[in-house]
Parts: C-alpha cells; sequence; structure tokens
C-alpha cells in the first residue's frame, strides 16, 4: 500500500544492482510513494547488474559513477539536480565491497592494499558523498541521506573480516556528519543495520546461510527482509522523521536485543 510520504521529494539511491539488492527494493518503494530521483552505480557494477530495466520502470535517469571519486560524485549531484530539477531531498547509500572477502582471505592474513579499498569503497565514500553535497549545497534544507549498515560493527562475526571495520566506520561518518549537516542545512544522517539479508553481496560471504537460520531463530519477529527494509527506509526519507538522525537504527528484528532465544537452547540442549 502506497501513502504518498514522498509525492514532490528528489532522490539519488545508489547500489541497486539487481531485483536481489536492497537498494533496488528502495528504489521501488520510493517511486510507489511518490518520488522521483536518479539511480547511480560504479560503472563496472553497472554492466553486470540490472540497473536500467529498474530505472525503465521507475522513470529514472541512470548516471554512472565511482563512488570513490570526488570528480564522479560532482558529476552525480549536477546531473541529478538538472534532471530532476532542483536540490535533493533524500539520497542513499547502499555500497559495501571487500575483496579480502570475495578471496576467502582470513582475518589474519588480510591484503593490506585489499583493505584500504574496502574502507575506501564501503565507508570513506560516504563522507565524500556528503562533502560534495555540502560543497554543492545539492541536499535541500532538512533533507535525508541513509546508508545500510550491519551489526558486525559493534559485534564480531569471523567470516565478516575487513568489512566489519569499514561498517564501523560508516556509522562513525553518520554521527559526526549528521551533526554538522544537522547544524548547517537540518539534513538527518543516520544508518540503518538491517538483518542477514539473501542479497548478491550477503550471499557471497562465507557460512552466510548457517548465520541467516541462526539470525532469523534469535530474532523474536524473525529477519527483516529486503522489502520491509526498504518500507523503514521510506519513512527515515520521508517529512515524519523530521528530528531522527546520527543513529545508527537496527532493523533485524530484534535479534540486537536478544541474549538467546528459546529456540536456540532447545537445540543446545538436545546435543
Amino acid at each position: 500500500m502506497a501513502y504518498q510520504l514522498l509525492k514532490g521529494k528528489r532522490g539519488i539511491i545508489s547500489g541497486a544492482l539487481n531485483e536481489d539488492s536492497i537498494a533496488w527494493k528502495i528504489a521501488e518503494r520510493a517511486h510507489e510513494e511518490g518520488a522521483t530521483f536518479t539511480l547511480t552505480n560504479a560503472p563496472l557494477a553497472m554492466r553486470m547488474g540490472e540497473i536500467n530495466h529498474l530505472a525503465e520502470k521507475c522513470g529514472a535517469k541512470v548516471i554512472g559513477a565511482d563512488a570513490t571519486s570526488i570528480e564522479d560524485l560532482e558529476k552525480l549531484y549536477d546531473e541529478s539536480m538538472e534532471y530532476l530539477g532542483g536540490p535533493i531531498d533524500f539520497v542513499l547509500h547502499s555500497i559495501g565491497m571487500s575483496t579480502n572477502i570475495r578471496k576467502g582471505r582470513e582475518y589474519g592474513d588480510l591484503n593490506y592494499e585489499w583493505f584500504l579499498k574496502s574502507l575506501d569503497v564501503s565507508a570513506l565514500s560516504f563522507h565524500k558523498m556528503l562533502q560534495v553535497a555540502q560543497k554543492k549545497d545539492a541536499i535541500a534544507q532538512g533533507g535525508s541521506v541513509v546508508a545500510l549498515s550491519y551489526i558486525a560493527a559493534q559485534r564480531s562475526f569471523p567470516d565478516y573480516t575487513d568489512m566489519a571495520q569499514a561498517k564501523a566506520m560508516l556509522e562513525s561518518i553518520a554521527r559526526s556528519y549528521g551533526y554538522h549537516y544537522g547544524k548547517a542545512k537540518g539534513v538527518r544522517v543516520n544508518t540503518v543495520s538491517q538483518s542477514p539479508t539473501k542479497t548478491t553481496a550477503g550471499t557471497g560471504i562465507s557460512g552466510f546461510n548457517a548465520f541467516y537460520e541462526y539470525a532469523n531463530q534469535m530474532s523474536p519477529l524473525g529477519n527483516a527482509t529486503a522489502d520491509e527494509c526498504a518500507d523503514y527506509v521510506i519513512t527515515l526519507f520521508s517529512d515524519l522523521t523530521r528530528k531522527v538522525t546520527m543513529q545508527n537504527l537496527f532493523h533485524d528484528g530484534g535479534f540486537s536485543c536478544v541474549g538467546i532465544s528459546e529456540e536456540i537452547v532447545e537445540k543446545m540442549e538436545k546435543q
């Protein structure tokens, strides 16, 4: 059901690779709620994905941009404002990459050049996205910026390796920039820490299926789906959350607050 929560709002949505992507679901929901927006991703990801299909469905323009490049981000904001006819009301940062995870490197044997690349792509790009926007005055008064995170920023998960540090940095940037952008322009900056979700990126992590089931049994409401995450993010883009900023918001069915569940206790007692 649509409520027209974003009617008249303009946005930029990054990271939509295919129909399994959380960013893809957010774009669909934003369109349903009356928003107009541009879609962006790195050129390689655009070639691998199906973003043009999403753009056609939502009436959006696709603008390729490497989020680690200041020049590309400047072009992204300029072209978005020109296409949309004014400043941006909401921005989604759904960008993450770890070559160490892709290549199966253990945490005690990381390639540090790849590690730095993980930090640049997955976290520092968020700061760059915000800094370029502020310098260009590209985000409207009271706008909203959301980045997608994960609980590994606070807790240790063996196979998440250097992405845990990237997510911790991402959340720190949201707090710091949330203060500065809030004082300057009333812009809200938050991160959403989502349940393990069966996306292309998520399922690429070793042991994902086992942890997905574990989290599902630990969470009193079960794992949050990509569609449910989209619903939540839409509320953060809307005017209903005008005073929510600098927060890391857990959207995980309660997983982050549970010590142990009855289901897990029963499994342990049967051993």
